[in-house]
């Protein structure tokens, strides 16, 4: 008869070996993958996590793109997304993950593919409404990296120092900036709002009381759209919540893409 821990290993050994539902993250417009570094830990637990670095803004694939005068729209990220998920994940349904600019992203593409996903989850989703402030641009007009950083947060004391880091350094390379900026010119007027009645999947949307970015507002209406939509307003939170407020928006996405209620 087998001892406890040997009971114990072996289902530690089967959890390690099995195939966890698939997640995949979709960053915002100011973000990079890197920004889903406080979640990361807490969610490959019980999913196997993808993170599709659709914006590389000094990427080959987008300036070839931007240099024959393609635009790099919602349509264009929602074909990246699908021809990454085919050759690199093939193992649908999927759970989408997306914050800010991702959720037009990930809107589009469960309308589009609906048999590929399972549940999404928006963090401050962009394109339920029709004003939305972007400091990125703004921020990248005055070369001012701190007021950048800090218009996604609500406790500026919660801003990892490496942010600032990485964005000064980004601000002084000009390639970057052009793909930036032309992908915030691009992506900017596309509404996702009357798309949302056509999404059968359950849909959490998670918004930051503080969001000065996205008005918390439109989102908590924008929910009553969805046929099986949830809302959730985070406190004293501003437009990055799986930043500043990690551990709770770990476990409620947690327990939202597995089913609990609570």
């Amino acid at each position: 008869m087998a001892t406890p821990w040997e009971c114990r290993r072996s289902t530690l050994q089967r959890e390690v070996y099995a195939r966890r539902p698939a997640m995949v993250l979709l960053n915002g417009l100011a973000e990079q993958s890197e920004s889903w570094f406080r979640n990361l830990a807490s969610w490959r637990r019980h999913f196997d996590v993808y993170l599709p670095n659709l914006l590389v803004y000094d990427g080959t694939a987008l300036h070839r793109r931007i240099d024959a005068g393609l635009p790099i729209d919602v349509e264009y990220l929602v074909e990246q997304l699908r021809s990454y998920l085919d050759a690199f994940v093939q193992r649908p349904p999927y759970h989408l993950v997306a914050a800010s600019l991702g959720g037009k992203i990930a809107v589009e593409f469960a309308v589009r593919y609906p048999q590929a996903i399972d549940r999404i989850v928006l963090l401050c989703p962009s394109g339920m409404g029709d004003k939305e402030r972007l400091p990125l641009v703004e921020g990248v007009r005055r070369n001012d990296a701190r007021a950048l950083v800090e218009s996604a947060f609500h406790d500026p004391r919660r801003v990892d120092p490496g942010l600032l880091v990485y964005y000064r350094r980004q601000f002084a390379r000009r390639r970057w900036l052009r793909g930036l900026v032309r992908t915030a010119r691009d992506t900017r007027d596309c509404r996702v709002r009357d798309r949302l009645d056509k999404l059968p999947h359950p849909t959490l949307i998670l918004s930051g009381s503080e969001d000065q970015i996205v008005d918390p507002k439109m989102a908590e209406s924008a929910v009553k759209l969805l046929p099986n939509g949830r809302y959730r307003c985070i406190p004293h939170c501003g437009h990055a919540p799986q930043m500043e407020r990690p551990r709770l928006v770990n476990r409620l996405v947690r327990r939202f893409l597995l089913g609990r209620k609570k």
